[in-house]
C-alpha cells in the first residue's frame, strides 16, 4: 500500500507543477510582442542611464577635465583595466606639480564594478551608456579617454605674482638661522698657577744597605 500511495502522490504533483509551468508558456501566447527594429530605430530607442557600457572622463564646456593624476583609479581596479601616465610640470609659483599625460582604458577586461567611478576624489569619471561598442580586432579595445588636447592653465594676475613673491621671501627669511654675536678670536695664554701638591703616598722607610734581608738560593741550599 505504501508503493502505491507514493506512486500517485508524485503523480499528482508532477501534474500540478505541468499545470503551473503551461499556465506561465499560456501567458507568453497573450502577451503583445515588442519587436526593437535596430539598427533603423537607433535613434529612438531608449538604453537605461544606469546601463555601464564604456568609462569616460567628464569635460566641461571648455574641454577641461577635473582628473589630477592621483592613481586612485588605477590601483583599485581588479583586472588592471586602467593604466595612467603622468608627468611634472611648473606651476606659475615655481613649484612641481603632477599632471596627467595619458589615461588609458582595456574595454575588454573591464568588469564594469564601477569602483574607479566610486573611489574618484575629483568625481572626474563616469560610464556611458552607449551599448555599441562592437569592434574587430582587441587593439581598439584600448583607448585613451583624454583625447582632448590639454588647455594651458591661465597666467597668474601680477596680484597674484605679487603674493606668491612675498610669501617666498618670507619662508626663505624664516628659514635663515639668526644672526649669532661675533666671538673674539681665541688665543692662546699661558696661565701662572701653583704646582700641584700631590700627597704623600704611605710606605715602609728605606733600610740601610747592610741591613737588608740576604736572599739565598737553591743552588746554595744544595751546595751547603
Amino acid at each position: 500500500m505504501g508503493s502505491v500511495k507514493d506512486y500517485f502522490s508524485s503523480l499528482g504533483s508532477g501534474i500540478a507543477s505541468l499545470v503551473k509551468g503551461m499556465q506561465v508558456t499560456g501567458k507568453e501566447f497573450i502577451t503583445p510582442k515588442i519587436t526593437e527594429k535596430y539598427p533603423e530605430n537607433r535613434e529612438t530607442v531608449k538604453v537605461p542611464e544606469r546601463f555601464r557600457a564604456e568609462l569616460t572622463l567628464k569635460y566641461d564646456a571648455e574641454g577641461r577635465h577635473k582628473c589630477i593624476a592621483c592613481g586612485i583609479c588605477e590601483r583599485n581596479c581588479p583586472n588592471g583595466t586602467i593604466t595612467l601616465t603622468t608627468k611634472m610640470v611648473d606651476t606659475a609659483d615655481g613649484k612641481k606639480k603632477r599632471k596627467l599625460d595619458k589615461y588609458s582604458y582595456d574595454l575588454g577586461s573591464c568588469t564594469f564594478c564601477q569602483l574607479c567611478v566610486t573611489s574618484c576624489p575629483q568625481d572626474a569619471l563616469e560610464f556611458s551608456n552607449d551599448f555599441e561598442q562592437a569592434v574587430f580586432t582587441r587593439e581598439k579595445l584600448v583607448k585613451k579617454l583624454n583625447y582632448l588636447p590639454e588647455k594651458e592653465e591661465p597666467a597668474p594676475s601680477p596680484e597674484e605674482l605679487a603674493r606668491i613673491q612675498a610669501e617666498r621671501d618670507a619662508k626663505i627669511a624664516a628659514a635663515k638661522p639668526p644672526p649669532q654675536p661675533k666671538r673674539q678670536p681665541w688665543r692662546r695664554q699661558r696661565l701662572s698657577m701653583p704646582p700641584r701638591q700631590l700627597p704623600k703616598r704611605d710606605r715602609p722607610p728605606r733600610l740601610p744597605r747592610h741591613q737588608k734581608p740576604k736572599i739565598i738560593t737553591n743552588h746554595q741550599i744544595w751546595n751547603q
